[in-house]
């Protein structure tokens, strides 16, 4: 296994990472022996941002005996209310969460305290204008409750903001082909050529998120390197064609200030199929080969969360809502944090007016109005 320093953390952590998501979707023993096999191979860092006693009771067990060894990244502020998960920033549901994360993993420091999940400019500008919540998060490392502070994200502008605010130290972000690419013109048929040097075919939004990670010496760590699976099915991948899983863990580790990708793990062979990126080839890990052999017409009509859409009249995050939508569509039933985070969005699908304004905009043909039904009915609006 390779080890990279997580930027100014200074932690070393395992290339292939472990993220907890699906731990508990398994027999609690199945769970335990999984966590436990991916440390003997190497792996020493797992994301644990669920709230529910069951996940963080395994890892708890797993990493029994073996806290040393492990680094741990604990979100702050994913809390569990009623039997479910909700994401929120008042303290008399943050600090007892935390709490509880800290008992049943059996310790008494995270790693990685995680400012949870933002992907909104007005829950950032909150946070960090001097809130209770920030303040509890700087008091957790005052006191050793937590070794670093970092910040969860999908929003390229706000992983851009936190790497230059001097206190997130490091970042949870999603990266794969699908989320960084963008069109290299509006005409689909040449879409293949003529990227500017300056983003090499990647959002421009996300180039400056990279760019200000690696000078600001902010590391990455990496969420939904698979894309829940869609990139590794041609039917579900919006290239069309299907990616392996080293190459999709090559894509993420060549991106600037990128240290460590957290995949999710139903089995040991899911393991070995990602730790097999550590002997690969170049020629295994040749992630343009499967691009370029993708159909042009594969983008026809697939949202690649480029953002060309805005803006939206109805102030809807079209991209944000396009991706959870799709996130959600590649499994048999909606995971409940896929659910939750939908419902955190400040405006939904179902106040689209279909005026198709984005659609206009929009150099894939997507059919954004009917995507936005579609989101609704989904997610049960």
């Amino acid at each position: 296994m390779n080890y990279r320093r997580l930027g100014k953390t200074e932690l070393m952590v395992s290339e292939v990472g472990f993220g907890g998501e699906w731990l508990e979707r398994h027999e609690f023993d199945e769970s335990v022996a999984l966590l436990r096999y991916a440390g003997e191979k190497g792996i020493n860092i797992i994301d644990c941002w669920m709230p529910d006693p069951k996940s963080r009771d395994i890892i708890g067990k797993a990493i029994d005996g073996n806290r040393e060894k492990w680094l741990i990244q604990g979100h702050i502020g994913s809390t569990w209310q009623g039997g479910q998960y909700v994401r929120t920033r008042e303290m008399k549901y943050v600090k007892p969460a935390f709490e509880d994360l800290l008992a049943r993993m059996n310790t008494d420091y995270m790693d990685l305290g995680m400012i949870h999940y933002v992907d909104e400019q007005a829950d950032y500008d909150r946070i960090f204008a001097g809130s209770e919540y920030l303040n509890y998060v700087l008091s957790l490392k005052k006191e050793g409750k937590i070794r670093h502070i970092g910040l969860s994200t999908h929003n390229p502008k706000i992983a851009e903001q936190a790497a230059q605010s001097g206190i997130v130290e490091m970042i949870l972000f999603s990266v794969n082909p699908a989320f960084d690419m963008r069109p290299a013109t509006e005409n689909l048929d040449t879409m293949w050529g003529g990227y500017d040097e300056k983003y090499s075919g990647i959002d421009p939004e996300r180039a400056e998120a990279y760019r200000a990670c690696e000078e600001n010496d902010v590391g990455i760590t990496v969420m939904k390197g698979y894309f829940g699976g869609a990139l590794l099915n041609a039917e579900k991948s919006p290239f069309g064609v299907a990616f392996t899983p080293v190459q999709l863990l090559h894509y993420a580790l060549t991106r600037p200030a990128v240290c460590s990708v957290l995949c999710g793990y139903d089995t040991a062979d899911q393991i070995d199929a990602a730790l097999a990126y550590e002997t690969s080839s170049d020629e295994e890990k040749n992630y343009g080969a499967v691009i370029a052999s993708a159909p042009l017409h594969s983008y026809k009509g697939i949202c690649t969360y480029c953002g060309h859409c805005k803006p939206c009249p109805m102030e809807i995050d079209i991209a944000m809502v396009g991706k959870l939508f799709d996130l959600a569509a590649a499994y048999d039933e909606v995971p409940e944090s896929v659910r939750a985070h939908y419902g955190d969005l400040s405006h939904k699908a179902s106040e689209c007016i279909g005026c198709r304004s984005c659609e206009e905009r929009c150099p894939f043909g997507v059919e954004i109005a009917a995507r936005m039904e579609k989101a609704a009915e989904l997610f049960g609006e």
